[in-house]
């Protein structure tokens, strides 16, 4: 298998002890039973609610924007439900790091995948368009009956970015670091993989359009309409969902028809469109914490995230 090219990590520099037993307990909590690891997460949720005030305001701020029919108590209370899934998704790589494939195809419930099969059949390559919900990481079960390419971003934390990907590739997984995402997506594509993407955040002005995201212009990046159509390859949506008693979902739809369209906005709009009507289906598990409305039409606007 074609492995993403990793820097060296001085695996015993004294600067690493932290990350090393980061690693150690998060491993310790992933051999609990999944139902007691997710009311573990339950409670990390809780504490950060009360704790990590600015992330706190920044999903409160999400949430009123983009339900403003919902009460202010609304707001807190969906907001407080989001942590706890924050918290329970903070606790997962025990889980999906280093769990058995057996164990994991338990946990984790698969639906749709006949519009997945049916997409890999035609023979083009896919795209699983993956929205940022805090299960993300559940999706690691789809390589495990093929060969799947990820497409992540690198950790801050040397050990914990080199455990991260160890872990990403170690069934049927290829990682592709995010700053070699269009070249390393081709090349999956070359090899048959599907690609695993994420592209629901901000990641600035360039390369991005300003489509409607709940009514608000939001910065969307045209990647994944260009690279749909540089490759011909069809864009299937791909959800995950956290169950109760410590349980995962993947859910896949329909592949999209006559995507791209060659109106970049227009795609754009598309793409906003499938995620918003995911997220209103499972509300409290959208990543709210991320600034998604930081980059805006001009740059004279105001800050969108200044506190009132």
């Amino acid at each position: 298998m074609n492995k993403t090219s990793r820097r060296p990590v001085a695996l015993g520099a004294p600067r690493h002890w932290l990350s090393w037993s980061a690693a150690a307990l998060l491993f310790l909590l992933g051999r609990l039973p999944a139902p007691a690891l997710a009311l573990l997460g339950d409670g990390l949720g809780t504490l950060l609610y009360v704790l990590a005030g600015a992330r706190r305001r920044v999903a409160l701020r999400n949430l009123s924007v983009c339900f403003p029919k919902m009460t202010p108590a609304n707001h807190r209370r969906l907001a407080r439900r989001h942590f706890r899934a924050l918290g329970r998704s903070l606790l997962d790589p025990g889980l999906f790091w280093w769990a058995s494939a057996a164990r994991l195809q338990r946990l984790v419930r698969i639906s749709g995948r006949a519009h997945y099969e049916a997409a890999l059949a035609t023979g083009r390559p896919v795209i699983l368009l993956v929205p940022h919900f805090v299960a993300i990481q559940a999706g690691i079960v789809l390589s495990i009956e093929r060969r799947v390419a990820f497409i992540y971003r690198p950790l801050d934390d040397d050990v914990l970015g080199m455990v991260y990907v160890r872990q990403l590739e170690r069934f049927n997984g290829q990682g592709i670091a995010r700053h070699h995402g269009l070249r390393g997506a081709l090349r999956a594509f070359k090899e048959g993989l599907p690609l695993y993407y994420l592209p629901d955040q901000d990641f600035g002005r360039a390369h991005a359009v300003f489509a409607p995201f709940f009514g608000v212009p939001t910065a969307a990046t045209t990647a994944l309409s260009r690279l749909a159509r540089v490759s011909g390859a069809l864009v299937v949506p791909c959800l995950t969902r956290q169950r109760a008693l410590g349980g995962y979902e993947i859910i896949l739809r329909p592949a999209f028809s006559d995507y791209p369209s060659g109106d970049d906005l227009a795609d754009a709009t598309r793409m906003n469109a499938a995620i918003e009507q995911a997220v209103i289906s499972m509300p409290e598990q959208y990543f709210w914490v991320h600034k998604r409305f930081k980059t805006r039409p001009s740059p004279d606007d105001p800050d969108f995230y200044a506190r009132s």
